[in-house]
Formats: C-alpha cells, structure tokens, sequence
C-alpha cells in the first residue's frame, strides 16, 4: 500500500497523467484492461518516476494508501460506469474514484450521488491542454466534495500547468460542476476556433492574402490584445508547407470539421437552461454543415449566391483583427453568463473569476484577456455581463464600426460569416431598448392564450381575440 494514487485507463492521456504524477514525486500504481499497455507504459518510461506494475483492479486497489485515490481515464459513457461498477466492492469508505474524462455533467452527477450513498468520493474534473497539457502540466477544473478536495486537491495542484507560480487547479464546486465547466470551456473553444476561421475566410477569400502572408498577420496579431494559445498556433498551422505537393498545409486538408460532442453538449445545455450562447452554437452548427460535403457538393451546382463585387475597405485587416477581438469577447461573455444561469440551477457556487484563473495557462482558451476577466469578476461589483466590465465595454465599443464593416462585406461577398455575425447580433439584442418579442408575446397569446405583461401596468394578461378584443387580467403562465 505504497502508492499514493491510481491511474487505470492507459492510452494517452491516461498515461500521460499517470507521468505526470510519477514525475512530480507521487508514487503511481498503474492499470489497463490489457496488461500489454501497462507494460509497455512502464519500459517507455519507467524511470521517470516510482511506478507500480498491477494486472487487475483488486491489485490496483491493494496498491493504494488509504484514503485510495483511484483516477479513471476510459472513453466517456457506459465503460466508466462499468469501471465504476467493478472498483466500488473493492473501496471502503473515504476512498475517492476520480473521472478526469470529457464525461456529461449529469452522468456525475448521478455517479456522485449513487457513491456518496456508499460512503465514497466521486470527482468529476475536467483536464485541458490535451496530451502535451496532461504530462507537462493541464488546467484542471475539480468538482465533487470540499472533503474530497483537501484530501485529493494538493496532489492535483502539484501536476496542474501554473500562472506567474499560481496553479491552474481549484475545486470549482459540488458533484458536476467541475465537468460542467470543463464543458463550457470546450464550448467557448469551439466559437474561438471558428472566428478565427471566419477571419482567415475572409483574409483569404476577400482579401486574397495567402496562407503564408497570413502566417505574419497572426504573428502580429498575437502580440496584442488578440495573444492567445489559438492565435499562436493559427500562425504556425498557416505557416505550414506539405512535404508531399509543396502546397500551403491548409489547401491539402479537407474542409470537414470533426466533433467529440462537448460543444453540442454546451448547446443543448444552455437550451434548457434558457442562456444564450448564439456564438457557440453556431460554431457547432458551423461544424456540421462543413461535414455536409455531398450536399455541398450538390449545392455548388445548382445555388446562386448573387454575390456583389464589393471593393473590400481600406483597412480590411485591421477591420477583421476587431472584429475578430469583439466576437471572441462576446464568446467568453456567452459562456461566462452560462456559468452564471447553471449556478441557479444546480446550487453551485461558482466564482467566475476562480474559473478564469484556470483557464490563464495549461488549457486551450488560455489568453490574455483572462486576466482582465479575473480583474472584472474579482471585486465586489460583479458585473451582470462580461460585455458590461469598463475594461471590455470601451473595447468592444471601439471595435463595432468595424465590426459591422467586416459582416457588411462578408454579406456582400458571400463568405458566410455565422459566428462573426450571430455575436454582433447579439451584442445589438443586448443593448436594444426593443426588442420584437412584444410581437411575438402577442402571436402567443392569440394562438395560445399564453397571456403576456404590460408596460404600464402590473400583472399578466389576456385578450380574447376571438371575441370583443377586449382585455382581462390572467393567471401568470410565463
């Protein structure tokens, strides 16, 4: 009973944070259905650390000091719950089973309740920054009980990535929401994934700059407020010739977007908790019809777009650079208010500057911007919107001229712009001091008897449409 945690589920970032571990001074028993991996683990690198051999699951149990810490890296869905199933006779109570996989918050929720029941620790955390983020050091997001934390919550701030010498690790709140934000984490990356897009789209298409020049632009950009992990890479990926044709990488790949169902999850998950993340489903969505490619072929041959030859601005890369910094702000406002609407729901009690500590280095989203994220959300006077924070409302103020160029121009010329577009959308819902759900308040109530609120008075009410058109007061239905 030597080691001080469990790692069973060895691909890659199973074994990844199983080195992660080893090397910062833990000892680590180790576990996989095949033994051949377990083994293979060990003679790539054993020395990195103290590592032990184990077959089975009651050996790996066996190895563990008490309380055991037992971290399970399995796909996500019914094989964690079977590993769930075949650890929990071999616990006793105290004992603390750790999902670290992209698992749906409600499954933790569920598996946190069903093994509290038991006397066990269940921990939902969500890991980011990939495989290179799992050995070198990941932004990890822990949820399940304070009690659980201080007994896990050292070991895991010890392998987490760290911030000017701070760890991207805190216990974020009870039973999902560590996977929740995980998940709304992801849901932002895939909106800053497809601005960037749209920006390199217009480039491009519009302006006709090629890859390589491109490279240089988002160089430059990653200088400025735009200095984020995706902008660095966006250079790099741009930059990069295929060996094969000689060709710019990103001509050789096919436009099909791939999706591991975390973005769709922050979608369908803000449906039913009425939060607006427009920008984040539209990247999804975006997704999708980019893996449409046979009726995209179709399309091509029988739509006509009507496309206007519009000159593009002076100043069209300055434009898009705005454009681009208003509709990722509008993307972490989004998610951030996401956050805001699921701690009503489930009785978390997340702080949002916390969470955007996390989120500075180790992780995908990690940018500059996240300080002054943490800055507006850090003091007494929290404001209702990140948009709303002076630090990003003058930005975001500044940037909308051009914003509206950008979309203009897109518009003109057929490029589709849908997150560039839904986030400027939303933005001008925002601030609007009308908006025409009035009318459709009053489509409701004649179809449906839905009833509605006035302006001038207090209460719910009704007209009956069918009759006089006359109006009576109601029971609220909203």
């Amino acid at each position: 009973m030597s080691a001080q945690i469990g790692v069973t589920g060895l691909a890659v970032m199973g074994a990844n944070l199983a080195r992660n571990f080893a090397r910062n001074g833990y000892t680590v028993a180790l576990h996989n259905r095949s033994v051949a991996k377990t083994d293979a683990l060990l003679a790539a690198h054993g020395h990195e650390g103290s590592f032990v051999r184990t077959e089975t699951l009651a050996e790996l149990v066996d190895a563990l000091e008490r309380p055991r810490r037992v971290l399970i890296m399995v796909k996500a869905g019914a094989p964690v719950d079977a590993v769930i199933e075949a650890l929990v006779p071999l616990l006793e109570e105290g004992d603390i089973v750790i999902d670290a996989g992209n698992s749906h918050y409600e499954d933790t929720r569920r598996r946190e309740a069903a093994l509290a029941a038991k006397g066990l620790h269940f921990v939902g955390i969500g890991v980011s920054g990939g495989e290179e983020g799992a050995l070198l050091g990941p932004s990890i997001m822990p949820g399940g009980s304070r009690a659980s934390y201080d007994s896990l919550g050292p070991m895991l701030e010890k392998i987490a990535a760290r911030y000017d010498g701070v760890p991207c690790c805190r216990w974020v709140g009870t039973d999902g929401a560590g996977h929740f934000v995980k998940m709304v984490h992801n849901g932002i990356e895939y909106a800053d994934m497809q601005v960037i897009g749209e920006a390199y789209d217009l480039l491009r298409s519009g302006a006709g700059i090629g890859p390589a020049e491109q490279a240089g632009i988002f160089t430059e950009w990653n200088k400025g407020e735009l200095s984020s992990f995706l902008i660095e890479i966006t250079a790099e990926v741009l930059g990069h010739t295929d060996a094969r044709t000689g060709a710019p990488f990103v001509d050789v790949v096919v436009d099909s977007a791939g999706q591991k169902g975390t973005g769709r999850w922050t979608v369908v998950s803000a449906l039913e908790l009425g939060s607006p993340v427009s920008g984040i489903a539209e990247s999804v969505f975006a997704r999708a019809l980019s893996s449409q490619r046979d009726q995209r072929a179709t399309a091509r041959q029988v739509l006509t777009g009507h496309e206007q030859q519009v000159a593009v601005p002076e100043g069209f890369v300055e434009d898009v650079r705005q454009a681009l910094f208003a509709s990722k702000l509008v993307s972490y406002a989004q998610g951030l208010d996401m956050l805001g609407a699921a701690a009503k729901e489930y009785g978390w009690d997340l702080k949002l500057d916390e969470i955007a500590s996390l989120w500075r280095a180790g992780c995908i989203i990690r940018a500059e911007l996240l300080d002054e994220i943490m800055k507006a959300y850090a003091g007494g006077d929290k404001p209702a919107n990140l948009l709303f924070a002076p630090a990003f409302a003058g930005a975001i103020a500044a940037a909308v001229p051009a914003w509206r160029r950008v979309v203009a121009t897109a518009v003109a010329l057929g490029i589709p712009v849908p997150v560039f577009a839904s986030s400027l959308a939303y933005y001008d819902g925002l601030r609007r001091d009308r908006l025409p759900a009035a009318l459709t308040q009053g489509l409701r109530d004649l179809f449906g008897a839905h009833t509605y609120r006035r302006t001038d008075a207090e209460g719910t009410f009704h007209t009956l449409w069918g009759g006089d058109k006359s109006e009576i007061e109601a029971v609220d239905t909203h």
